[in-house]
């Protein structure tokens, strides 16, 4: 305890110990103390001097330190200084933590400070970022360290937790790989740290977020985990509650964790959007109408939530992806609160910037989110569309750049893939649609091209440019715009403008001398007139063009002018890649001998390398968008580097073929389109034939299942008839019985009208039974009926068959069979009903005559009601009778008339046959015919070969295989 005296009391009489050995004797305290308030004084000694002793603790303490975090976990005071003891010797910030011991360590002398003291600041800085990098190499080597941290970030003591959290994003900073692949193998560790952002304490909380920004950079599973440990969710909440765009560094803190966790990752971006995620960020973008004042903070965030909007549609992400995420901003309502913000005033610089930017990408290829930008007004009077008014701001010079390039990559994406907004901007130029009364957007970038800005000509030839990429028909629309050069002088085309900047006049030359505007004219030309065989004999049209170009290329210039020559070279390549020989003084083979004679083909060649050879190509080609460091460095487009990747190697083929060889490879492809063409035509006549087989086969199918539907049908209707059969035989015996009884009884009135009820009763069921079997025998008449018209109109088409009519007609007998059977049923039952009555008549005026002496009045006339009542009830099963016989009747009229049509189906049949069997023919003819054609096609791909030239045979030797099989299908089914 003396020696602690020592060093942490006042000072002792005698020489005072060097830093190296207080350290060492504070470390022999800590590993040999047997009593705990010991071995916590010394690591608290240890803690103070970690700082300005950084080296000598590190060496000496750390296995020391360790050990104590492995042996005293009930201790947390004790703890927490071994924990911020290996902070400060790992950690290479400069700043200095504050100490939360209140006890003071005696002061060292000067004689045992560092010696890199008076090093520049630098080298000391390299020094300490050295030593962190080495004590974290030698703390991580043993995975169990990392292990052990991970356990002590699950005691809540604050003492533990934070130092725990600041040495593990130490740990993170200096060795973040190593780091990161031992918390992913280590059960539970990712989850364990992601429980630091329900901690209720703020500062625990905050520094967990710099952790998991250090935990997630550039690890994809990591990134993975924490997104499905509800992240997301909580980061969202957090920035809420801080107050979003308004909120403090917390607020950049939890955006800067989610661009780690979304940026570059589909998953977690898939996962983000599917959550409904992109909704709840909505809020983030409202702005009042009151925009001064904003606090730095404020800007930080918002650009960083614009970020985020970035990397959720940035152009590297998978295009389902991206266009999945602008249809869900455009749904909820985000991209019209960006461009709101893009409206507003008082929005700061950088602000608006970066919010084009992300309007850019939102919009970028999708049609519905294009068409509503360019519906969007700036709120001026009168309301201007957006599009002109970023425009406007692209071509004034006295704008910030990266604005003006902002504004550039704002309309590049809004015409991208959008034929329709280029239709508009052209339509713009043309002379039946301006209006001289407003601006439009084809009136800026005119005034932009023909600034004396270098930087406004190349951005307007930029987004002309784009205006004109894969669309054929504004290129040729984009030929008949004219523009007034001067008063008095008539107009010139904007084709012939172009080119004269490049070529005429001293005020002309003079502006176009800059290296940017001639780079910026040349590849809006080339864009131009590439792929329009009339654009190319528009500008060939100009005499001077084609001198100017040869003159350009043949020159020996500097390496400023290199770029120029390239491009130059490549604007006479595409006019005779594309050269359709419609002007006799520069034709194909003409231009080659003019190449050959004044530049010589190799030197031409050369010349064309020059672009893809500038250092500023490769850099334009990465991204779309157009990211510079000064204006100077705005030489080269996207599209146009793919442009020229594409042109380079069939321009250099071009020009090297000679007439002979290119006469004979157009004969040759004339010959193989046309080829291409029968075949095509062969091929559309076979799947025409293939669509009515395969039709034909579902209307089998179909008639098919509606006969056995109707077979079932009429099996039902034999087992009812038969059943009633069986009930008419029961009752017709009943009914001998009874006439039986009868006659011997005759002189019982009462018992002869009562059989008279129970019979008249039996057969008023039996008519109501075979009013049934008339009524559902009608309906399936109809439904025959029905069957027949479909058949007919089924027929007309080709499609009956001999085998259907056959069943029908069988079925259609076996009805007409049915119903005379059952008529005849019918008319039997009728005339024993009619002897029934007279029976029954007879009986009772038997019954009258032989009781006339016994009965009184009162039985007499009940007698003569129910015999009344009787007589109505059978005149009512008489007329019921004679209906069914008329309903017969005209079921026997149908039943002819379907057997007549049935006659004409038959009919129409054999000619279909007749048609069929002419129909095998010419398919048979056309077979023969593909075979010679066929042939005659491999003999012109032996001359082709025979001249040099790659032939691909597979690809007509499997659409030959695949001919052959569909003819054979055919034929098969036939």
């Amino acid at each position: 305890m003396n020696f602690l005296r020592g060093v942490m009391g006042g000072q002792a009489a005698g020489p005072q110990p060097s830093g190296a050995e207080t350290i060492q004797k504070l470390c022999d305290r800590v590993a040999s103390s047997t009593l705990l308030d010991d071995r916590r004084d010394a690591v608290r000694a240890l803690k103070s001097l970690s700082k300005k002793y950084r080296m000598e603790v590190g060496t000496q303490a750390m296995d020391h330190l360790i050990n104590i975090l492995q042996t005293d976990r009930s201790d947390s005071e004790i703890l927490g200084y071994a924990l911020d003891t290996l902070y400060n010797i790992i950690c290479n910030d400069e700043e200095e933590e504050q100490d939360e011991s209140e006890d003071a360590v005696t002061p060292v002398p000067a004689s045992g400070k560092n010696k890199n003291v008076s090093m520049p600041d630098e080298a000391a800085q390299k020094q300490a970022d050295d030593l962190g990098a080495q004590f974290t190499e030698q703390f991580v080597q043993d995975s169990e360290h990392v292990t052990l941290l991970l356990a002590l970030l699950e005691e809540f003591d604050f003492h533990v937790r934070w130092p725990g959290v600041k040495l593990l994003t130490a740990l993170l900073k200096n060795q973040c790989v190593q780091v990161q692949g031992i918390i992913l193998v280590s059960p539970m560790g990712v989850s364990r740290l992601m429980d630091l952002l329900a901690d209720s304490r703020e500062v625990i909380r905050n520094d967990g977020l710099l952790l998991l920004q250090q935990l997630t950079k550039s690890n994809a599973a990591i990134q993975k985990i924490v997104a499905f440990e509800n992240a997301f969710e909580r980061l969202l909440d957090i920035i809420t509650e801080e107050g979003s765009s308004d909120g403090g560094i917390v607020v950049e803190d939890c955006l800067l964790l989610l661009v780690n966790l979304l940026k570059n990752n589909s998953s977690n971006q898939n996962f983000f959007k599917e959550g409904s995620y992109i909704q709840r960020m909505k809020p983030w973008f409202e702005v009042g109408d009151d925009n001064s004042g904003w606090s730095a903070q404020k800007v930080t965030n918002l650009h960083l939530m614009l970020q985020l909007v970035r990397v959720m549609v940035s152009p590297v992400n998978s295009p389902g992806a991206t266009a999945s995420c602008q249809k869900s901003m455009y749904q909820c309502g985000l991209l019209q609160q960006l461009c709101t913000i893009l409206m507003a005033t008082g929005v700061p610089a950088d602000i608006l910037t970066e919010t084009i930017n992300t309007v850019s990408e939102v919009i970028r290829g999708l049609q519905a989110n294009q068409d509503y930008f360019a519906s969007v007004n700036a709120p001026s009077n009168p309301p201007r569309p957006a599009i002109v008014v970023l425009l406007m701001s692209m071509v004034n010079e006295r704008q910030p750049f990266v604005l003006r390039c902002a504004v550039l990559y704002c309309f590049q994406c809004f015409l991208y893939k959008n034929q329709k907004g280029q239709g508009e901007i052209v339509a713009t130029l043309l002379p039946s649609t301006i209006d001289a009364n407003s601006i439009s957007a084809g009136q800026l970038l005119c005034g932009g091209l023909f600034s004396v800005d270098s930087l406004s000509n190349w951005c307007a030839a930029v987004a002309l440019a784009h205006a004109l990429q894969d669309n054929l028909t504004q290129k040729e629309q984009l030929l008949r715009v004219q523009l007034a050069t001067s008063l008095g002088k008539p107009p010139v085309s904007l084709l012939q403008q172009c080119t004269n900047i490049l070529s005429q006049g001293d005020k002309i030359i003079r502006r176009g001398s800059k290296v940017q505007t001639r780079v910026g004219l040349l590849m809006l030309l080339c864009t131009w007139i590439n792929n329009c065989p009339i654009a190319v004999t528009h500008f060939l049209h100009n005499q001077e063009n084609v001198p100017f170009l040869t003159a350009q290329i043949s020159e020996n210039l500097g390496e400023d002018e290199r770029l120029v020559q390239g491009l130059c070279a490549l604007l006479l390549g595409i006019c005779i890649y594309y050269n359709d020989n419609s002007l006799e003084n520069y034709t194909k083979e003409k231009l080659k001998q003019l190449i050959e004679k004044r530049i010589g083909k190799e030197n031409f060649v050369e010349k064309l390398g020059f672009i893809t050879k500038h250092e500023l190509y490769s850099r334009a080609a990465q991204k779309p968008q157009p990211v510079f460091l000064s204006p100077e460095q705005m030489l080269f487009d996207h599209e146009f580097t793919k442009l020229v990747k594409e042109l380079e190697g069939v321009i250099t083929k071009a020009v090297h073929k000679s007439s002979e060889d290119e006469k004979k490879e157009e004969e040759v492809k004339k010959t193989i389109e046309q080829h291409d063409n029968i075949v095509t035509q062969y091929k559309e006549l076979i799947r025409e034939q293939d669509a009515q087989i395969q039709e034909l086969k579902e209307q089998v199918a179909s008639i098919s299942s509606q006969n056995e539907q109707m077979q079932t049908t009429v099996t039902q209707q034999l087992a009812q008839i038969q059943q009633h059969k069986d009930q008419y035989n029961i009752l017709k015996l009943k009914l001998g019985k009874e006439n039986q009884n009868q006659s011997n009884s005759q002189g019982d009135s009462s018992q002869v009208n009562g059989l008279q009820t129970e019979e008249l009763t039996q057969l008023r069921e039996e008519v109501e039974e075979l009013r049934k079997q008339h009524t559902l025998l009608q309906a399936q008449l109809h439904d025959k009926d029905a069957l027949i018209n479909n058949l007919r109109s089924e027929t007309a088409e080709g499609s009956a068959g001999r085998s259907d009519n056959t069943e029908l007609l069988k079925e259609l007998e076996a009805l007409r069979s049915q119903v005379e059977s059952q008529s005849a049923e019918i008319n039997q039952m009728t005339t024993e009903r009619q002897e029934l009555l007279r029976r029954a008549e007879a009986g009772s005026a038997d019954a009258v005559s032989s009781s006339g002496g016994s009965l009184d009045a009162a039985k007499m006339a009940e007698v003569e009601s129910r015999l009344a009542a009787q007589t109505t009830e059978t005149d009512r099963l008489k007329e019921e009778v004679k209906s069914l016989s008329e309903s017969r009747a005209e079921l026997e009229q149908q039943l002819a008339t379907a057997t007549s049509t049935v006659a004409i189906l038959q009919t129409e049949q054999a000619k279909l046959q007749t048609e069929v069997q002419e129909s095998k023919k010419e398919q048979d003819d056309l077979l023969m015919l593909l075979a010679d054609q066929d042939q005659k096609i491999l003999s012109l791909k032996q001359k082709l070969k025979d001249l040099g030239e790659t032939v691909d045979d597979e690809d007509d030797l499997d659409t030959r295989d695949q001919t052959d099989d569909d003819f054979e299908e055919d034929e098969d089914e036939d």
